[in-house]
């Protein structure tokens, strides 16, 4: 990757970077905060929000120092760069995400159970109330940052923290509940979070698992790329597209096929307008590796120069661009069919006559062209089509027409 397109990816990393910093911070003082007062009121379902709370900070701190490694140079170990660390920050959050949701599971069992009576509603009341404001103001914040520099990571703690918010609601709940007098809700308000935060948690985790594992998981970015890569110029056919995610990138590989006898330079400009069409249209594409491959054509179209229409009784022309007619014939499995005759619409032109006349074979879907005159400026326009020009190694209209059996392209 260029310097410049590095210092740009680093940039982004560093919002993100600073977006989880915040985030830690938020999230230990929330947990403090509801453990607190949690323990003062005697709340089950505050006390299961504060154990949540404490896992995002682990939660936040795996995006952090995910974010922090993918900041880092492709090397010549890691020559794909360290985008997955920020990945495998999203597996850890998930592991951290479906432990706290078992634990909230164990103590709102405990509250339904046991239920208990609290002992400082109004302050329990309230901090569950600023638990749902932060929790809902912290959500946005990453999820804002994360769609602007397509964090994976910080978009996955984003839902974390907008199930927090739905969790905290939950509390909140419980909290007036038990306060007048139905005190088991409060449990029970507990185990409907713990439901939230596991699967929240397996969500999360199966994503990342399937990244790591090189899966890919956007079929319809698959398809879009194999359009566009189609869509230029000289590519016949595309084949095997892979895609794997790594980090808020991707990367691909796909398999070209164009003209059997195109030359390297000509494969290697078709290669380059791919990628660059591709990676326009498709942002978070990182790298694209394309593989030339000749493709395989079960039947050629041959076009002879004729003097008259007389079918395969015509007299082949010395001429290109000044012949009357062209004879244009297919060879499939060994045999000749559908030849035809058509008249050259550009005989009585004065001016590019040769030009024209190429013009109008490309349209016809010629593959070779056989001719004892091709002048440069047609020769350039059919090899702009990836029309193949022969010359005839016979006079006789019947003699050439076999000769085409035993061409190898």
């Amino acid at each position: 990757m260029e310097n410049g397109a590095f210092d740009g990816l680093t940039n982004r990393f560093k919002k993100g970077e600073r977006a989880a910093k915040y985030s830690t911070l938020t999230n230990l003082g929330l947990s403090i905060i509801k453990g607190v007062f949690g323990l003062l009121s005697g709340s089950v379902a505050l006390m299961a929000d504060s154990i949540h709370s404490f896992s995002d900070i682990f939660a936040s701190l795996a995006v952090y120092i995910g974010l922090k490694l993918s900041q880092r140079k492709p090397d010549q170990k890691f020559p794909y760069g360290y985008y997955k660390a920020e990945t495998m920050s999203s597996l850890i959050i998930a592991v951290v995400i479906v432990f706290s949701g078992l634990e909230v599971i164990m103590e709102s069992v405990q509250g339904i159970i046991n239920p208990q009576p609290l002992k400082i509603p109004f302050i329990a009341i309230l901090v569950a109330a600023i638990s749902v404001a932060v929790s809902f103001l912290l959500a946005r914040y990453e999820q804002k940052v994360g769609e602007e520099i397509e964090s994976p990571a910080l978009l996955g703690d984003a839902k974390h923290s907008l199930v927090d918010v739905f969790s905290s609601l939950l509390v909140f709940a419980g909290i007036v509940a038990s306060y007048i007098g139905y005190l088991s809700l409060q449990g029970v308000a507990g185990l409907l979070v713990s439901s939230l935060i596991i699967w929240m948690g397996l969500k999360i985790g199966k994503n990342a698992v399937l990244v790591l594992l090189d899966a890919t998981l956007d079929p319809e970015t698959v398809e879009r790329i194999k359009d566009l890569a189609l869509a230029v110029e000289g590519v016949e056919g595309v084949h095997e597209v892979r895609v794997r995610s790594s980090g808020p990138y991707i990367f691909s590989e796909l398999h070209l096929e164009t003209k059997k006898d195109l030359s390297v330079e000509k494969a290697h400009e078709i290669s380059e307008k791919v990628e660059k069409t591709v990676k326009n249209e498709v942002k978070e594409l990182e790298t694209l590796l394309v593989q030339i491959e000749p493709v395989k054509k079960n039947t050629l179209r041959y076009a002879l120069p004729v003097e008259t229409s007389e079918g395969l009784q015509s007299t082949p022309s010395q001429h290109f661009g000044k012949a009357p007619y062209f004879l244009i014939w297919d060879v499939s499995n060994g045999e000749i069919k559908n030849y035809q005759i058509r008249e050259n619409p550009a005989k009585d032109i004065e001016k590019k006559r040769g030009i024209k006349t190429a013009e109008f074979l490309a349209k016809e879907n010629v593959d070779v062209i056989l001719s004892q005159e091709v002048g440069e400026g047609p020769k350039y326009v059919l090899s702009q089509f990836f029309i193949r020009s022969l010359t005839p190694e016979s006079e006789k209209l019947s003699e050439i027409m076999e000769k085409t059996l035993k061409i190898s392209l």
